[in-house]
């Protein structure tokens, strides 16, 4: 085992995630949802460089790569996903990926290195059929009635569909071996502005936020929009507005220093300008890496809503749709990171939790996990002008190769 700092190659970093912007290329983004066709292309593509660093790759059941080895030694898993947010960026997941596959590239062929780097590419991470779903798999947290319920939110596709047009269908769904991995490592943009703003480079990862969702609907009475009188309406469009100005209003004060709630979705029923809406649903989120801090916010959401029904004229329900529990990274992952950063970024580097959800969080139930971010310009993300420099591409690969070569030491010593 050697102790000598291993770089990647930057040029070819560069040159593959741009080969991954051809597929579904929009504007300086990508459109790639999951199980598009250029979802398989992408897929396709990184299946047929895993030869480069003695790998072998496998396209499972869920659409997961899984890239494994036989070098001898402790095997570290690293990896993100491929597919887009709809009409987005052109970073968010395939960085981690080609990181990935950068370390095993770098650091498998070498015999001064024990161990290996494995690669892995989640699928839908970002949430078309799911949440999390190629990770969830991968932990044994999927089962099959949960695939045959799951639906693209664009269309009417269900996922058994989607499997079978992409040549999916009938292959098995491959879990994690316990104990073979020493953990995980994923490298993601930042998504936000603290590094650029601070003048760094690389965010170590220390906690990544749990997110719950919530579908809240409004109950009134549907009704013509110019012959109700206003004092005997109930719309449940303005409910729904009155009920989203009260949760700004109420929140603050229960919440805690990062936590962020945001109404992403709002549907009038029956959705037409001269009929008052007679129902009302809006999807509802809240994020925070304190459980205790969610639970509070639920309880008064809860309560909103209860207040909001007894004073009327609308009846408010609220239904929990969706748990992901928040994770804390490894320390050990945390401290290999921020050496990697002294010794190749400068020390330019900044310990910080991640307002987004990734992969990490599901790996973190079985296996030690790390991260570390690369700064985004603007803070810009889930949009076609998502963007990071070159040089800031290339130092978070740097970084990246040298922390998955002091966690191989490490394990081997």
């Amino acid at each position: 085992m050697s102790d000598t700092l291993r770089r990647a190659d930057g040029a070819r970093v560069l040159a593959d995630l741009n080969a991954l912007r051809s597929f579904g290329t929009y504007k300086t983004g990508v459109h790639r949802p999951t199980f598009s066709e250029a979802h398989r292309q992408s897929l396709d593509w990184l299946a047929a460089r895993h030869p480069d660093a003695q790998l072998t790759a496998e396209i499972d059941g869920i659409g997961n790569v899984l890239g494994t080895s036989t070098k001898p030694g402790p095997k570290l898993l690293a990896g993100s996903h491929l597919e887009s947010q709809n009409y987005a960026g052109w970073l968010d997941g395939p960085l981690g990926v080609v990181y990935a596959l950068e370390a095993a590239r770098v650091l498998n062929p070498d015999p001064s290195i024990a161990g290996a780097v494995e690669v892995a590419s989640w699928c839908d991470e970002e949430g078309h059929f799911g949440a999390f779903l190629g990770s969830r798999s991968y932990v044994g947290d999927v089962s099959e009635a949960d695939i045959d319920a799951a639906r693209d939110r664009s269309s009417p596709r269900t996922m058994r569909e989607a499997l079978a047009e992409m040549g999916l269908a009938g292959r098995p769904r491959l879990q994690a071996e316990r104990g073979r991995h020493i953990g995980y490592l994923e490298a993601h943009i930042e998504q936000g502005d603290t590094l650029e703003q601070s003048d760094l480079k690389v965010g170590v990862v220390t906690s990544i936020v749990g997110i719950w969702q919530y579908r809240i609907i409004f109950t009134g009475e549907q009704n013509h929009a110019g012959t109700t009188r206003m004092a005997v309406r109930k719309d449940a469009g303005l409910a729904l507005a009155k009920f989203c100005l009260a949760i700004d209003a109420r929140f603050p004060a229960a919440c805690g220093p990062r936590t962020v709630w945001t109404t992403g979705r709002i549907t009038l029923d029956p959705g037409a300008p001269s009929i008052i809406p007679g129902q009302a649903e809006m999807l509802f989120q809240i994020r925070d890496d304190d459980p205790a801090v969610i639970d509070r916010l639920e309880e008064l959401l809860r309560e909103l809503a209860s207040q909001a029904s007894a004073a009327g004229p609308c009846q408010v329900a609220v239904e929990r749709i969706r748990t992901g529990a928040p994770a804390m990274m490894d320390g050990a992952f945390q401290d290999a990171i921020e050496a990697a950063s002294s010794a190749l970024a400068g020390g330019r580097s900044l310990r910080m939790p991640s307002g987004a959800g990734h992969d990490a969080q599901v790996l973190a139930t079985i296996m030690p996990a790390g991260m570390l971010f690369v700064p985004s310009i603007g803070g810009i993300s889930h949009h076609w002008t998502e963007n990071t420099s070159d040089a800031d591409i290339v130092t978070g690969a740097d970084v990246f190769v040298d922390t998955c070569r002091r966690l191989l030491a490490g394990a081997a010593r």
